[in-house]
């Protein structure tokens, strides 16, 4: 009898610590491969802006993000997956290329560019910082984020058909909460065993972070220009 309740709680222990073992995995995984494609995306923007590549328009991005996301999303438990997420964030980097460059070209543009990475830096390690110590579980934002995305993609679709600034600016600002309301819901999702493809969480982290600094680098080009 003693023997058996000595066991019991060792069983226990092993049935909750298999999860977290393995959303910790997720974890070292997810940030290992996320800060390579960061570090692939910068160098493909780089090399963009040095070599003055154009643009290469509204309906080409569209097509290679949401074709190079389709892929992923289907290679995701094979070895091609992590290729097609280099695919992704490379043509993703290229097409921040020519914006980057764009800003650069602006009185204090440096300063700018700087001041958005900067900004994006420090609100992803905060929030993907507190998401990790404090364990909080933050599934109940996926369905207002998954609404609001949307809302705020076909809105930034507008701004731009209808060449409205106001309201470019204005989707820019959302968009800034919503994707770091989305980094602490994907890092969230892994910590809780929600997400267990590093793939598909190294994806959803990077294009929130694509999508903060973007829109840091609209709000502050703007009031740089203001000034």
């Amino acid at each position: 009898m003693n023997t058996f309740d000595n066991q019991a709680p060792t069983t226990i222990d092993h049935a909750r610590a298999a999860p977290a073992t393995a959303a910790n995995t997720v974890i070292r995984n997810t940030y290992l491969l996320l800060s390579m494609t960061l570090l692939f995306a910068a160098f493909t923007a780089g090399a963009a802006v040095a070599l003055k590549l154009p643009h290469p328009g509204l309906i080409v991005t569209l097509l290679g993000y949401f074709g190079l996301l389709f892929v992923t999303n289907r290679l995701r438990n094979s070895g091609w997956g992590v290729a097609s997420v280099f695919a992704l964030t490379g043509f993703m980097g290229y097409t921040l290329g020519p914006i980057v460059g764009h800003y650069l070209g602006l009185p204090n543009g440096g300063q700018t560019v700087m001041m958005a990475m900067a900004g994006t830096a420090a609100i992803f390690l905060s929030l993907s910082g507190y998401a990790l110590t404090t364990r909080k579980d933050f599934s109940f934002i996926g369905g207002f984020l998954m609404v609001g995305i949307v809302l705020a993609f076909l809105t930034g679709l507008a701004a731009i058909f209808f060449d409205i600034p106001a309201l470019s600016l204005t989707v820019s600002a959302a968009f800034v909460l919503l994707m770091s309301g989305l980094i602490l819901y994907e890092t969230s999702n892994i910590i809780h065993g929600g997400e267990t493809n590093y793939v598909m969480a190294t994806v959803t982290l990077f294009v929130a972070i694509f999508n903060l600094f973007t829109s840091l680098l609209h709000l502050l080009g703007f009031t740089n220009s203001s000034d």
